[in-house]
């Protein structure tokens, strides 16, 4: 009998029965009445459950689409641009502000940690910038930004946009877009929301919307703000076709968020993810983050020495567990394991007995059975 496969990498993550059903409903014209109706309540959920009394947009993309959107409508060519980088996907920001003709200043971490809100504060006084961008979660190392004590330090430059992604944060970590002084926030449908791919969503502010506005025409055509804008009040209307389907499935895993309570969701991310941390640490891994900046939506785990990265996450897949590789310069000396979104209890006891497994196929040292007690012991606290 073959193997049930869980997938247990950073984004996409695992879709519940209830979300696929929703995929796989017969898909309706997108001006249908039921349709818009839905489409009009997700939208207004969004709102309040990330606190926002801005704008929100729904649209067909990726995250990286959603980046390159919050970008193009709060800048044009000549301004300047800060960067803070925790990794590869802050790092990202560069050559789409690059491509948009932005002077680009970048405050890179060292990966596993976070540049200090001083630090940050300081170079946003040496001149003016027309926006600042931070990465919430970068899910290259891990790590998770103080994006609340940011958007209060923020509040000395209220001329500047602060744009968070949140791609691997949103609905696993705390973002309140009006109290944390969020200018825009963006985020993608597989991870955290626990959909399959296919959505961008963005959070704005009225000074982002503001600022859209004093630019005039932009050269971008899809992801303007104002082309969308009419769509969002209205989703009857056209502009280009809604994933009909994806929005319904969005709209199933928001249920689920109101079901479950949004602080309560992030209390059990927090829990999954300290067990998850604990327990692998047990096994011998070394977590990249450090403490007091660690992501509860992954863990990026550093190999014990003379581990075998392709060997390991091959048996790994083999035992039913499908991991993310390391990026970069930790490329061949980590895995990347992703717990958040709608993943439960049962699945992470079986991603700490399928390591257990993989590293005694692999000839590592390993005593059965010590990480899942680690595990369970820090569940049952």
């Amino acid at each position: 009998m073959k193997t049930r496969k869980l997938l247990m990498i950073p984004g996409p993550t695992p879709v519940v029965r209830s979300i696929q059903d929703q995929m796989g409903r017969e898909t309706v014209a997108f001006g249908d009445p039921a349709f818009v109706k839905d489409f009009k309540e997700l939208l207004e959920d969004l709102k309040v459950l990330f606190k926002s009394s801005g704008e929100v947009f729904v649209v067909a993309g990726t995250g990286t689409m959603g980046m390159e959107m919050a970008i193009a409508n709060t800048t044009k060519k000549g301004d300047n641009i800060l960067i803070v980088s925790h990794g590869f996907f802050g790092d990202r920001f560069i050559d789409l502000c690059k491509r948009k003709g932005l002077n680009a200043d970048v405050l890179s971490s060292e990966w596993g940690e976070i540049v200090p809100v001083e630090k940050i504060k300081e170079k946003l006084s040496e001149k003016k910038y027309a926006a600042v961008t931070v990465t919430h979660v970068d899910t290259s190392t891990g790590v998770c930004a103080p994006i609340a004590e940011i958007g209060e330090m923020m509040k000395s430059f209220p001329e500047t946009i602060y744009i968070v992604d949140g791609v691997c944060a949103t609905a696993g970590e705390p973002e309140y877009v009006d109290d944390m002084g969020i200018d825009v926030l963006l985020t993608g449908s597989q991870k955290a929301f626990g959909v399959s791919p296919g959505l961008t969503m963005l959070w704005t502010s009225q000074k982002a919307m503001e600022r859209r506005k004093s630019l005039g025409d932009i050269p971008e055509f899809y992801i303007d703000f104002e082309k969308w804008l009419p769509i969002m009040k209205d989703p009857s209307k056209y502009y280009a076709t809604p994933a009909v389907n994806l929005v319904w499935a969005l709209k199933e895993s928001v249920r689920i968020m109101k079901e479950e309570g949004m602080e309560n969701r992030y209390e059990r991310h927090k829990k999954f993810a300290r067990a998850m941390q604990s327990a692998l640490e047990t096994l011998g891994f070394r977590v990249l983050a450090k403490e007091g900046c660690r992501a509860v939506t992954l863990s990026n785990l550093v190999y014990p020495e003379g581990t075998d990265d392709a060997k390991f996450r091959g048996l790994l897949a083999e035992e039913g567990i499908m991991v993310a590789g390391g990026l970069a310069a930790y490329a061949g000396r980590m895995f990347r394991l992703g717990h958040m979104g709608n993943v439960d209890k049962h699945d992470l006891v079986s991603v700490i007995a399928t390591i257990e497994r993989a590293l005694y196929r692999a000839g590592m040292p390993v005593e059965f059975g010590k990480g899942v007690g680690v595990l369970q012991k820090h569940l049952m606290e």
